[in-house]
This record gives C-alpha cells, structure tokens and sequence, in this order.
C-alpha cells in the first residue's frame, strides 16, 4: 500500500551536527523512494536563520513528497519566522489517497521552551481531519515533534506536551492508526489498543542516549501487515514492530 520513510532531530548548527551522517541518510532515503517523507521537528540547533537556511537545502535534497514539522529547538530564538519563510511544507494534512493515507502535522513547539502543546485550535484541526479520513477509508497519521507517552530509557518525564491527555483522547476517539514523534532521540514503539506510537531517534546528531546510534525509521503499510524498521546509519537494521493491518 504505502512506504514512509520517517526521519527527526537533524540538530543542523549544533556542534554534534554531522554533516556526512545527515547526507548518508538523504541518499538512503532517495534510494529506497518512499511515497512520503515526514520530518518531525528540531531541524535546527537554535532556530537561527542561518541554520534555517543551511536546514532548507538538506530538505530540498529530498526527492520524496515531504512533511516537515518544527520541534522545540526550532522554536527557540524567534525561530518560527525562519521556519515560516524557508521551509516550504509546514504543518497541515497531507492527503495521498493513491495510497490509502492522510498525514496530519501538529506543531507542538512553544517559543524558547522545551516542553510542547498542541493547543485547542490544532486539537480541533485534528478531530476534523480525522473524521474526514475516516469516511474516505484511509490509513490516518498524526506527525508532531514531542511524545504523546513517555519513551523508556529517556530520564525524568520534564518535556512532554502540557496537553497530552486530551490530545491522546482525541487520537483514540478519532481512530489514528500511526502517530509519528521525536525529541528524546531514543527510538521505541508503543501499541495501544488500535494506535500505533513511533519514536524515530536523531538522523545526524551525536546527541545520543547510551549505545544508541544515529537513525531513522521506515514504516512499510501493506494490505496485511505492518512493519516499522529503524535503519540505523551505520547499517543497522533492526525491526522495532510487525502487526497485522487492521485497517483494510
């Protein structure tokens, strides 16, 4: 059905920045032709214009439709306007019915804080979208960059979205088969109930957590089944989830 390649915390400017690291993964990315790349959030160090900029040409390297979304470094240093002018695809839904699916961005970043919020307006946004996909039949994805349920291994729970509990209400009352995060730079896999959670570590940054290596996941949505892959960019290959598809 459909091939999504989902990639996060690219930290470009901070000094634990690869540059070779984030062009590998481009490449790998390309050659595998996802039907939709999702970026989800902290592209830049500290939301420099500059960094912004350096940022939008490693996105326009992408040859795959493209979903980025911003996190909360981001968000730092009046961020949001550099985000706005040089980074083309924003948050919003991004409907590819050919392939059975909608994605739908949410911007949890707050200026210069680290924690998130969706916030009543997005919730809203999401709650529509959601009933739309559903009377068009199509597999329902909600993209954002802070984790909706604390990932293991990560330390004391101190970012996580301030509205977190009614955002998980409304992902199970509108039925979501995938929600797509980053942040902790630890990747891990939560199934509950009908509602996939995916954590995608950090692409290109050295910013790691014990023996974690620089990664991103593939998810590969066929008529029966699932599979959610981290890749890492030393060759790792690990399959961090396989389901049947209920959503057929």
């Amino acid at each position: 059905m459909a091939f999504i390649a989902h990639i996060s915390d690219l930290h470009v400017g901070a000094l634990a920045f690869k540059h070779d690291l984030l062009n590998k993964a481009i490449q790998e990315i390309n050659d595998m032709c996802p039907d939709v790349t999702i970026v989800t959030g902290d592209i830049t160090e500290n939301g420099y214009y500059m960094e912004f900029e350096k940022a939008a040409q490693y996105l326009d390297e992408f040859e795959s439709p493209l979903l980025v979304i911003p996190g909360n470094h981001d968000a730092r240093h009046v961020g949001e306007q550099g985000f706005g002018e040089l980074i083309e695809k924003r948050c919003g839904a991004l409907n590819l019915k050919s392939k059975g699916l909608v994605v739908i961005g949410l911007d949890s970043s707050e200026p210069d804080l680290d924690y998130g919020k969706v916030g009543r307006a997005q919730q809203e946004f999401m709650e529509e979208e959601l009933k739309h996909a559903s009377k068009d039949k199509l597999y329902k994805i909600i993209a954002l960059h802070h984790h909706i349920i604390p990932v293991p291994k990560t330390g004391r729970e101190r970012n996580v979205l301030s509205d977190a509990g009614d955002i998980l209400q409304s992902i199970v009352d509108g039925e979501a088969n995938l929600v797509l995060s980053g942040h902790k730079h630890m990747p891990h896999v939560w199934i509950l109930g009908n509602t996939t959670f995916a954590t995608a570590g950090t692409a290109s940054s050295l910013k790691l957590r014990g023996k974690t290596v620089p990664s991103y996941n593939t998810i590969n949505i066929n008529e029966d089944t699932i599979e959610i892959i981290l890749r890492g960019i030393e060759g790792k290959k690990i399959t961090l989830a396989k389901y049947d598809n209920t959503c057929r």
